[in-house]
């Protein structure tokens, strides 16, 4: 194999594709790594990071105005693309007085919702006219793609005029049946809650933010789908009934109860997933959960019960429902994921552990 410039980005970056790695990290003091099917690897033949290296690479990719940025706050995000390579998603930060990388490679093509293997039901949340629906998860769960190809069906599929807000845009949308408008926070446009504000003057059908990261952010939010606009957003919450937890809880205790009801009001769905590695090491394959709201859910959250939300979720099939128990389940008896990493992500795994013995 031959040698990798560490001081050359494009080399990088064309490793990281070749070797289908999600993300590249840029360290002082380590070879640059790659996770690949969740986990770590350094890239070999390769030297050291040094500060000289990290900086050196940093100020090739910024520009004047977000190096500044970085300088001041000690993080910055931002995002670029490589001919015949992709776009990638970066968030440079400082640490013990240096500069670190984290790339994240995302693919030119928005993904075909059919290729991502997820719950067919979540199709259904594209055809909403109106209403909340969520996609939760941690960091680095595949959010932001399931998103990209539920606004990629809507642009697709309806005439609809469709606004996103990201933090930074990753994937880009043309206009095709739809009339598609991305907004990056940063450059178009001071804040999620600055341009979820203006959004509802500019005659939108559907709204994409890509973070409810504040108070301030989800009332608009809030607001937007009960005036009648399709919004989708994502939280770092894993489950629906956590999330409905942590929505509420944003709020002080004397708005709680007007935010429960408008919650229970607009909110259509929950998509809850993460990326497990597959048992034989090719890639990975999403676990989801999906609670699709039914009136029962609804005076649920109006009542402030969320925690019997699991319990609806495990009897909901047949409102296209899935628990993550069932579907991790699932994964293990059909031979995709081990049992073990089954077993540390489930949310119950006394449950997961009567579901795959009943699967047998």
């Amino acid at each position: 194999m031959r040698e990798i410039n560490v001081r050359d980005i494009d080399q990088l970056l064309e490793y990281t594709c070749n070797m289908k790695a999600s993300d590249l990290h840029i360290n002082v003091g380590c070879k640059p790594t790659l996770r690949v099917n969740s986990v770590l690897e350094q890239i070999p033949n390769t030297e050291v990071v040094t500060p000289e290296i990290s900086w050196g690479l940093i100020r090739e990719m910024l520009d004047d105005e977000k190096k500044a940025y970085l300088e001041a706050n000690g993080e910055v995000d931002f995002s670029f693309s490589r001919a015949g390579l992709g776009r990638f998603r970066v968030n440079a930060y400082r640490q013990r007085g240096t500069y670190s990388l984290a790339i994240r490679l995302l693919p030119f093509d928005i993904p075909k919702f059919d290729s991502l293997g997820l719950p067919s039901v979540i199709k259904s949340f594209a055809m909403k006219s109106k209403g909340l629906v969520l996609a939760t998860g941690p960091t680095g769960s595949g959010k932001s793609t399931t998103l990209a190809s539920i606004i990629g069906l809507i642009n697709e599929h309806r005439k609809a005029h469709i606004i996103t807000i990201e933090d930074p845009i990753e994937y880009l949308h043309r206009h095709k049946n739809g009339l598609i408008d991305q907004r990056e926070v940063g450059s178009d446009t001071k804040s999620f809650a600055s341009a979820l504000r203006a959004a509802l003057r500019e005659d939108p059908d559907v709204i994409l933010v890509g973070e409810m990261r504040d108070p301030e952010t989800i009332a608009i939010a809030l607001t937007a789908a009960e005036t009648g606009h399709l919004v989708f957003s994502t939280l770092h919450t894993i489950g629906a009934a956590k999330t409905i937890d942590r929505i509420i809880d944003s709020f002080p205790p004397a708005q709680q109860n007007q935010v429960k009801g408008q919650l229970a009001t607009v909110l259509e769905g929950v998509i809850s997933q993460q990326l497990i590695p597959k048992r034989d090491g090719t890639g990975v394959v999403p676990a989801v959960e999906v609670m699709v709201v039914t009136p029962a859910i609804r005076n649920l959250i109006r009542e402030g019960k969320p925690y019997q939300i699991n319990s609806m979720i495990q009897t909901g099939t047949s409102s296209g429902m899935q628990s993550l128990e069932s579907n991790l389940a699932k994964l293990v008896t059909d031979g995709l994921i081990s049992q073990e990493d089954a077993m540390i992500r489930a949310s119950d795994p006394q449950i997961l552990f009567q579901l795959i013995n009943k699967r047998w």
